[in-house]
This record gives C-alpha cells, sequence and structure tokens, in this order.
C-alpha cells in the first residue's frame, strides 16, 4: 500500500500488530507490564450486548472469560513421523508431574487434548504462560517447551489459532499461498501437512508465505526454517496487492492459481483480550476495508474448485460477516459459502449471524443504510450492512461462518469462514486476457477496490469512527460495457514497478547438471541417478559457495519464472555446507542436518547404522573413539574413509521400549574418532526419545548421576552462537579437531545437561 498506509500502521499498533499477538506471544508472560490496566471496557459491553452474539443469559460467563488469563496450549508438529513418540514422552515424563503440584494456593489439573484436534497432537493447561515461565516447579516442563519448540517439534500455539489450516484440508499436493503470514505459527502447520508421508522428501505442493512487514518476514523465516521443508518460500509483499505468478506448463506460460489459500486478514483484535490486555484501553477500530481488499486478492488468485479459509481474532460482524457477504455478492455466485460444521467434531462454535448494526464512536447506531445522515455517507457505506433482500441473504448462508466464544472452550475469540470457488470472478470474464495487449487487465490482476478507497484503522467499531468507500474508478478510454462493468467491480491498476523496502536479499542461483562442485559429491556420496540436480541453489553468483540449498521441483519453477515479480526473502533447505578441509578427505562439502532427511534417500554411501546405544554415545560425548560403538557400527566406520557421514537409526518393531521412529544424524568419520554434529535443541530431543532425561538448573548446577553404569560425559561444551535476523540457520558452531571446516554443530553435552541415562 502507500505511504498513508505505512504510516497508519506506525500509529495504530492495537490494529495492525494484533496478528502478532494472535500467534506468537505466547512467549512472552502474561499481565507483565499491565498491573495498573483495569480490565473492563462498558461500550465493549454495550456494543456485543446490542449485536447479540453470546447466547442469552450467557454474557457475564463470556465477560468474565475475556477478564481471565489465557491457559497455555501446545502443538506437536504432526507430519514428523516421532510424534508419537513426543506424545509418549509428553504424557510419562511431564503431565504426570505436572498434575500434582500446588503453587500459589493453585492446583494444577492436568492438561488436557483439545477434544476437536486430531490424534491428541494439540493439548491445553489451566496454567498461565507466566506460571510455566516463573515457576522453579515447572522448570524441567519449561526447558522441555523451549528446546522442543526451537527444534520445531512442538509449537507453542493459541487454540484458536490453529483452526483455519485444519479447515483448509491441505493435500501433499496443493499449491497453497498463505496471504498474511507473520509470525508463523499456521504457515507451519500447513507445512506440515504437506510433510503428512515422510517418505515423500519432495511434496508436488509448496507453501508461498506472505506479509508486508519486511522486519516480520526474518520472524516467519525462522519458524518455517524449524521445520526443515524443501517446500516452503517466504516472500515481502502487500497481500491486498500479491502480484500473480506465472509458472511454466509444457514449455509455455500459464498464471498460477492456488488450491488452497489462507486468508488471516489483520484486524482489531478484540478477540485477543485475554492475553493482550492493552486492547482494553487501545482505540477500537475495524479494518472492514483492508480485509475486504485482501481477500478479493485471495479469491481472484485460487483455482476453481480450491478452497479459502477467511479468519480473524476480532468478534466484530463488520470485521467478520459483513466482509463475507461483501465478498459473496461481488462474486454473483462464484463463491459459496462451504458446510464446516462436521469437520472439526468436539469444537463448540457459534453459527455466523445474518444481521447487524453499526455504531458510531459516539455510541450512535444504525441499522440501515437509509438511517445514515447524508454528512456521514463517506464514512458509511451501504456495503457494511446486511444485504436488504431477504432471499439473497439467506442464499449466502452467512450461517455457515463459525465464530469461537471464549467461555465456550476456555479459548480466544475468534471467526473463521470457509470458501470455496465454484467458476471464475466475474470481473475475470469480462475483462479477458486478450493477447498481452498493455490496455488489457489479465487474469487474478483485478483488485476489487481502488487503492484510495479508505483510511484503514478509522472504520466502524465501538471506539473507532467509520470511514468511506470512495466511488470506483473506471480506465480512461473504457467502452460503455466497461464502464458498467467496472461500476460494479472496478478495473486493474496501472502497472506499477516493484518497490523494494528492507534488506536486500542475496541472489538465489540454481546449478546447472554439470556444475564442477557436483564431480566430487557425486562419488563421494554415490548420489543415485534420480537425485534433481537441478533443484539444487546457491546464495552467490561468485566466488565460492559456502552453503547448498535444495526446494522442490514446483517451487525451483516459481522461482525462476518470477524473479522480477516477486520479493523473495528466503526458500528451500541447506543440505551441504563448505568444510574448507574437506577437500582433502574427498568432498568439500559436508552435509547438514537441516536437509538430512531431504537428501539421505539419494545418498547411497557414506551411512552407519546405528543402535539406541550408539546414539547415546554420539549426541553425549565430544568426540568418543570409534571403539565406543557397538560392534555392528564399529565395524562399518572402520571401513569409511575419513569425512562427513550418516548416522541412521531403523527401529526395531520387536524391541517396543525403543524409539519406533527412524532416527537421521549428521556426523564426522575421524582418524580415531566419530562425532555427531545436531544443534544443541536436537540433541536434546532425540535424547529424550531414548529415554535420557535432559535438564539444567536455573543456577547452571546441574545434578550428579546416581545411578551405578550410566555413561560418562564429556565436561566441555562449546558456546551457541546465534545472529540475529540472519536468513541462515541460527545456533551452528565452529568444528573442531578432525572436523575441520568453518561451520558445524554442537559438540558433547556437560554433565548438568543429562541427568538420567
Amino acid at each position: 500500500m502507500g505511504k498513508r498506509s505505512r504510516q497508519r500502521q506506525k500509529n495504530q499498533p492495537a490494529g495492525r500488530d494484533n496478528r502478532d499477538n494472535r500467534d506468537d506471544r505466547d512467549n512472552a508472560g502474561w499481565g507483565a507490564g499491565y498491573a495498573d490496566i483495569v480490565k473492563e471496557n462498558k461500550l465493549f459491553e454495550h456494543y456485543y450486548k446490542e449485536q447479540g452474539l453470546v447466547p442469552d443469559g450467557e454474557f457475564e460467563q463470556f465477560m468474565e472469560a475475556m477478564r481471565e488469563p489465557l491457559p497455555a496450549t501446545i502443538r506437536i508438529t504432526g507430519y514428523k513421523s516421532h510424534a508419537k513418540e513426543i506424545l509418549h514422552c509428553l504424557k510419562e515424563k511431564y503431565f504426570k508431574d505436572i498434575q500434582e503440584l500446588d503453587i500459589d494456593g493453585q492446583k494444577m489439573e492436568a492438561p488436557q487434548p483439545l477434544s476437536w484436534y486430531p490424534d491428541e497432537q494439540a493439548w491445553h493447561t489451566n496454567m498461565s504462560r507466566k506460571i510455566i515461565r516463573k515457576s522453579p516447579l515447572l522448570e524441567k516442563f519449561h526447558q522441555f517447551l523451549v528446546s522442543e519448540t526451537e527444534s520445531g517439534n512442538i509449537s507453542r500455539q493459541e487454540a484458536v489459532s490453529m483452526i483455519p489450516p485444519l479447515l483448509l484440508k491441505i493435500e501433499s499436493h496443493h499449491k497453497i499461498l498463505d496471504m498474511c503470514a507473520a509470525p508463523g505459527s499456521k504457515t507451519a502447520q500447513l507445512i506440515e501437512m504437506l510433510h503428512a508421508d515422510m517418505d515423500v522428501p519432495f511434496p508436488e505442493g509448496f507453501v508461498i508465505a506472505n506479509d508486508v512487514d519486511n522486519k516480520r518476514c526474518y520472524l516467519l523465516v525462522h519458524q518455517a526454517k524449524r521445520l526443515n521443508s524443501p517446500c516452503i518460500m517466504v516472500v515481502n509483499h502487500d497481500a491486498s496487492c500479491i502480484p500473480t505468478l506465472k509458472i511454466d506448463c509444457s514449455g509455455e506460460k500459464d498464471i498460477l492459481f492456488y488450491d488452497r489459500i489462507l486468508c488471516d486478514v489483520p484486524c482489531s483484535g478484540d478477540g485477543t483480550m485475554r492475553k493482550n490486555i492493552d486492547v482494553w484501553k487501545k482505540e477500537w477500530s475495524v479494518f472492514f476495508w483492508l480485509q475486504l481488499r485482501i481477500a478479493v486478492r485471495g479469491v481472484e488468485q485460487l483455482a476453481v474448485g480450491g478452497r479459502m479459509v477467511y479468519s480473524t481474532c476480532s468478534l466484530n460482524p463488520i470485521e467478520d460477516e459483513a466482509v463475507i457477504a461483501a465478498l459473496l455478492e461481488k462474486s454473483e455466485g462464484a463463491l459459496e459459502l462451504a458446510d464446516s460444521s462436521a469437520d472439526l467434531p468436539g469444537l463448540k462454535w457459534m453459527p455466523g449471524v445474518t444481521s447487524w448494526k453499526l455504531m458510531t464512536k459516539e455510541g450512535q447506531w444504525y441499522s440501515d443504510w437509509s438511517d445514515v445522515p447524508s454528512s456521514r455517507h463517506t464514512q458509511i457505506r451501504p456495503t457494511m450492512f446486511p444485504p436488504k433482500d431477504p432471499e439473497k441473504r439467506a442464499s449466502m448462508h452467512l450461517e455457515r461462518c463459525m465464530r469461537i466464544l471464549p467461555h465456550h472452550q476456555n479459548t480466544g475469540g475468534f471467526f473463521v469462514a470457509v470458501l470455496v470457488k465454484k467458476a471464475p470472478m466475474p470481473w475475470n470474464k469480462r475483462y479477458p486476457k486478450t493477447g498481452g495487449s498493455p490496455a488489457a487487465p489479465t487474469p487474478t490482476e483485478t483488485p476489487c477496490l481502488p487503492e484510495r478507497a479508505v483510511e484503514e484503522g478509522e472504520v466502524g467499531g465501538p471506539e473507532g469512527k467509520v470511514d468511506g468507500e470512495a466511488e470506483e474508478e473506471v480506465p480512461k478510454g473504457a467502452s460503455l460495457a466497461q464502464e458498467s462493468a467496472a461500476k460494479q467491480v472496478c478495473g486493474p491498476p496501472a502497472a506499477k514497478k516493484m518497490k523494494l523496502f528492507g534488506y536486500k536479499e542475496d541472489p538465489f542461483v540454481f546449478l546447472t547438471e554439470d556444475d564442477p562442485v557436483f564431480t566430487t559429491i557425486q562419488s563421494f556420496y554415490d548420489l543415485s541417478p534420480d537425485f534433481p540436480k537441478l533443484n539444487v541453489l546457491t546464495r552467490t553468483h561468485e566466488g565460492k559457495k559456502r552453503h547448498l540449498y535444495m526446494v522442490s521441483k514446483e517451487l525451483r519453477n516459481v522461482l525462476l519464472n518470477n524473479s522480477e515479480r516477486m520479493k523473495v526473502i528466503n526458500t528451500g533447505v541447506k543440505v551441504w555446507s563448505r568444510n574448507s578441509d574437506g577437500e582433502e578427505f574427498g568432498c568439500a562439502f559436508r552435509l547438514a542436518q537441516e536437509g538430512i532427511y531431504t537428501l539421505q534417500p539419494y545418498i547411497r554411501s557414506r551411512i552407519i547404522r546405528v543402535s539406541v546405544e550408539d546414539i547415546k554415545v554420539l549426541l553425549t560425548q565430544e568426540n568418543p573413539f570409534l571403539s565406543k560403538l557397538e560392534d555392528d557400527a564399529h565395524a562399518q566406520a572402520k571401513k569409511m574413509v575419513m569425512g562427513s557421514i550418516v548416522l541412521k537409526y531403523i527401529p526395531n518393531p520387536n524391541a517396543p521400549a525403543e524409539p519406533q521412529c527412524p532416527i537421521q544424524l549428521c556426523g564426522w568419520r575421524g582418524k580415531t574418532s566419530i562425532r555427531a554434529f545436531v544443534p544443541r535443541n536436537e540433541r536434546f530431543h532425540y535424547l529424550r526419545l531414548l529415554g535420557v532425561e535432559v535438564f539444567r538448573d536455573k543456577q547452571g548446577l546441574g545434578q550428579k548421576q546416581k545411578d551405578e553404569g550410566k555413561e560418562e560425559v564429556e565436561d566441555e561444551v562449546e558456546k551457541d552462537t546465534e545472529e540475529e535476523g540472519a536468513v541462515e540457520n541460527e545456533g551452528e558452531l565452529d568444528m573442531e579437531n578432525e572436523c575441520g571446516g568453518d561451520s558445524g554443530e554442537i559438540g558433547g553435552l556437560k554433565t548438568e545437561d543429562v541427568l538420567e541415562l
């Protein structure tokens, strides 16, 4: 958007920023710095009583719930095959201890699974985030959450935020657009669903995650990179005018239409009062026009037969049903609301409303456009009211929208609607593609509302004023038929040169099949003939290639055909990193842990099969001698030359006490020793799966191992380093001794880190 909109972002922290708060403010202690805020707002109560959104006799319960802190909720990432192992670890090691605790006179209830989330992959507890972070009795649990979150195995995410991705019904071949993605909790769910089958390293589908805020895009990158997927791309655009992308289809350029779109729009955030206490006292505005523009842009890019989920963390019908009604009316039957009532059994929700009223800042109500005085006609527009025609209103089926009220299941407030596209949008039909004439708009490049239509952030809520919809502009020289059509849906904007803000990103350079870098890699790792060399990229045109990344075939197609159309922040997963001394061992590139699950299916050598006991040794000791391995692994390692290796554990179904999920680790075979190169948090994760309790008390003193016969652990550990805001994966450490590389993962663990083997 233009300068006015960017200035509004600075001046309206309660509006645009509330989308941050919806998903990932769980890292902040609840109530910190808000001691003096009284959780009362008479105008809010009056507004929602009058709208009738809360069932009769429940309004006091509704308000009491809004004043209570939000419960802590966590979600186990569902696409990794060891999700069941993490769930078992949670149930047996943490939840049993928690339910017996009494903290400050409050008895901790046993965490319970969210009844509507599949496979017990999401849990909630009555403990607030503040209690979890501050209580010494919960320090183990807190460390577990922090460590597993950094590893990408657990997300601390608000319960209602988990709903939209589930309603999209993602399959592995779907092309997905997340329009307003930061900070990325929902994006992570989308990626997980693409990778539901871990035996497929490159799903046919992909996720393009967009956000208008350049800085927040890097937070999004951090969230997405925890999942180590080659099928994610982060881009930086205004969602209301996100560019139409082209793809190569059988040698011809075609438009990219998405199978699934998540349209989680900026909003006033009045459903977040339980965790964002400042919302109680801030100016209350709605974002109707911005939301409608984003939603229109979304359905334009949606494939016929595709699904788009529109969601807000607002309870206000002006930001919810009014936007959906306006969108349906403009679609002229091309869109319909899907009935999702049976999709999430166990979820309690209220049907969408079919009538609502507008209220000004002064508390004046308007039930119909005819009641609005002419002095307010530039502020309040007919589109904001429910459709007058009862038959048209009934045909929209607004009752299929879902509003989640906080007191029904102890959650935040939320609104969600599922739209299915039945036919091309009517304005795309009116302006067909005509051989590339500069005056002819291309399909899906026709924003429904003019850029100057409104000043967002000043639209009608109890403490905001309604701003207006300007008359829609008609391109000069348009025919009478075009003018008539444009009065209903405006024509395309003039082409604009893409403006770039924020950091200047390094280029994405794909390698050719005959690139010299593959010569030693191919022979050293014995890559299979079907290895997709064309999917490998680097981030430099000149000089030595430091890191090599991989993307899926479909994302490669998008990148190659849209380099001038979009600003890409990050994509792909790192698979190899340069090792400065590696050439003397046969290959200048070592394997990277981030991409091992993507790359390993193509590697036919340098693989050592290890046992549970071998992994314990490798993850708790700095540089164990080869003789520390069990006989089978020892024999395999002795046959290999020095250099990067894969350490592969295959579960034994006849040993149910051992992890029943495959484990793959990057390592280094030295002259007389062997080493695992795994980031600290992932190291802790795998040790927990193996039954090793990992804990470090706040004083750093640790506890001595008491049982006899337990493994000795090295007393040296390298310090974590992190480069803030970097696109490269954080937390890597310098390799020492026989590794001889420039950057690597962690060595051994301190004695205080490991309590029980």
